[in-house]
């Protein structure tokens, strides 16, 4: 499951170090290769819940393991690609294979360690997640370096391989499965329309090169999207998100805070190497205090907090001292000197913080359901991702690449911080929601 959590994370942040060499390559403007990363985003997020409740219903082993097979065999054809538009093509097929491995992977996690443990084997997960996001710099750097952009991709092929034969040796068959249901197609499309069009308002006026017509126009579609989305799956016999499952208590509140803390994990990453401007390898560094901070946490939070602390306590903890670190990085200078110790802190507290909320969203659904459950968290936090992207982007193209620029992305980020702390601290705490609560015994519509 590591291994996943790892090639996904390590995806997602070493391709934007290969931009300048696919430019070259390619002859192509940086608004073009972008789309490497956004069409890869989209599709992401787009097939998430949908192939989480596909995995509940044929087994999540099975699903997990075709993923992989999809993602290797789509990074060999990345490294093959003969030009810009092919190489976005194969990246959409390699996000359906990402959606493959992350919508099972944190109900994988949760069914197959001890409730008492979950909250251990969640931080593990994260931990992957983490390894894999402070060597993508680094790693990508080297690469594109010494032997080309190309291996940015080809060196998914053999971890994905190994990663198959381990699989099938060690995941656990799906002991529990609901009951075959049809796909939400109408609701899998206005979720699809109204992420895309979300991020692609966001990207235009974050300097995309839309015009305003165009801005307007697209955060209008995104609206009416949402809201029909919303109406759709309360009506619909087998929605894709289920509106129940959100009134179950804790997830809605866990949910929104799992936003914002991946809107603080990505955020930075976007803002450090714009403020710094130094060398690559030495920028590559500084970011790595982030996710070192967040594997130390994840990996030794359940050592040196006190045991007395809930799931809840261990959420508001992490997620106020993301605010301390954040409040105190607003008036720093941007030096090294200061940003790296702040990065690390930062790191430490969303590490106690994501474990922790996840597990409170997972301990809340029953387990024929967690697929459902993980495809929501993975599809939360591929919209925070977009949002700590697009908000710093937008921050900087507002302000201009300074100081001033840089202390509104992190008011943004610290505004995130302070939303996840009083989301969870008001949220109620409860038990697995059963089958009487998600569905009306003989009846055709939702309650």
């Amino acid at each position: 499951m590591c291994v996943g959590a790892f090639m996904g994370q390590l995806d997602a942040s070493i391709v934007t170090v290969a931009y300048p060499a696919i430019e070259r390559e390619f002859v192509a403007p940086l608004a073009s290769v972008q789309w490497v990363s956004l069409g890869y985003l989209l599709v992401l997020v787009g097939l998430l819940a949908a192939v989480g409740r596909f995995a509940d219903t044929v087994g999540r082993k099975l699903v997990y393991l075709q993923g992989f097979v999809v993602f290797t065999v789509a990074s060999a054809a990345c490294g093959l690609a003969p030009s810009l538009g092919s190489l976005v093509v194969f990246r959409l097929v390699q996000a359906a294979g990402a959606a493959m491995l992350q919508a099972n992977s944190v109900a994988l996690v949760s069914v197959s360690v001890p409730r008492e443990r979950l909250r251990q084997g969640l931080g593990l997960q994260a931990a992957g997640q983490a390894l894999g996001l402070a060597l993508g710099p680094t790693v990508g750097g080297l690469l594109v370096a010494s032997v080309g952009w190309r291996w940015v991709f080809w060196m998914n092929v053999p971890v994905g391989c190994a990663a198959i034969v381990a699989g099938h040796y060690l995941l656990p068959r799906t002991r529990e499965r609901s009951a075959a249901r049809r796909l939400d197609w109408p609701g899998l499309s206005l979720l699809a329309a109204a992420t895309t069009t979300l991020l692609l308002a966001l990207s235009g006026v974050s300097g995309l090169g839309l015009s305003g017509s165009a801005v307007l126009a697209l955060s209008g579609l995104s609206c009416l999207a949402w809201g029909g989305l919303w109406r759709r799956e309360r009506r619909a016999r087998h929605p894709l998100v289920d509106p129940v499952l959100l009134r179950t208590p804790g997830i809605a509140a866990g949910l929104f805070g799992a936003l914002c803390g991946y809107l603080m994990l990505f955020g930075p990453l976007a803002l450090i190497p714009q403020i710094l401007r130094g060398d690559a390898a030495h920028v590559g560094l500084v970011l790595t205090a982030l996710p070192v901070g967040f594997a130390a946490a994840a990996l030794a939070a359940d050592r040196v907090l006190p045991r007395r602390w809930g799931n809840r306590g261990r959420g508001i903890g992490g997620a106020a001292v993301c605010l301390a670190a954040l409040a105190l990085l607003l008036p720093a200078p941007a030096t090294s000197v200061l940003v790296i110790p702040l990065l690390a802190v930062l790191g430490f507290g969303l590490g106690v913080f994501i474990p922790a909320n996840n597990t409170v969203i997972m301990a809340a659904v029953p387990a024929r359901l967690s697929g459902i459950a993980g495809g929501m968290v993975n599809m939360t936090r591929g919209v925070g991702t977009a949002l700590g992207i697009a908000l710093v982007t937008l921050a900087l193209h507002l302000a201009g690449v300074t100081i001033d620029g840089a202390r509104i992305a992190v008011a943004m980020m610290a505004a995130a911080a302070l939303a996840a702390t009083v989301s969870v601290a008001g949220a109620r705490s409860g038990r697995p929601a059963g089958p009487s609560q998600l569905y009306r015994t003989g009846g055709s519509r939702r309650q």
